[in-house]
């Protein structure tokens, strides 16, 4: 089958690009910028949701290609594929000792709100952590 894909030249590639991609860059940028095409060199075009992103992109782009494994990747703002249903991820419940290490970590903190705020961040992070998917 990749034979005879490789008779439409760089293109071939797209299939296992866009598979490569979330995995490569993240979530966040998967959101905001997807592989349009890739040129007779190699490079890898990318739509971007817009000129910021763009941009921003654009500073990482050696890094990125070297995680995808191509030799060039550009961006510039173009249309993105439709979104598909936000996928629901179960958000792990924190143990009784998660629960009291952040409450621990964020003893020192005067400002109620703000003490708040990091101990829920620190409850979190720790709950993801044992589901080994750390922030």
């Amino acid at each position: 089958m990749r034979k005879e894909l490789g008779q439409f030249g760089p293109q071939a590639g797209m299939p296992e690009l866009l598979e490569a991609w979330p995995v490569a860059v993240g979530d966040a940028i998967a959101r905001n910028a997807w592989p349009a095409r890739i040129a007779k060199d190699g490079t890898v075009h990318v739509h971007t949701a817009d000129s910021v992103w763009a941009f921003e992109l654009a500073q990482r782009a050696q890094e990125i290609a070297d995680r995808l494994a191509v030799p060039k990747v550009r961006f510039a703002p173009g249309p993105l594929p439709e979104a598909s249903e936000e996928v629901v991820r179960e958000v792990p419940q924190p143990t009784a000792e998660e629960e009291a290490r952040a409450v621990e970590l964020a003893a020192g903190i005067t400002d109620e709100k703000l003490r708040e705020s990091v101990q829920k961040a620190v409850r979190l992070s720790l709950a993801r952590e044992r589901h080994g998917r750390p922030f």
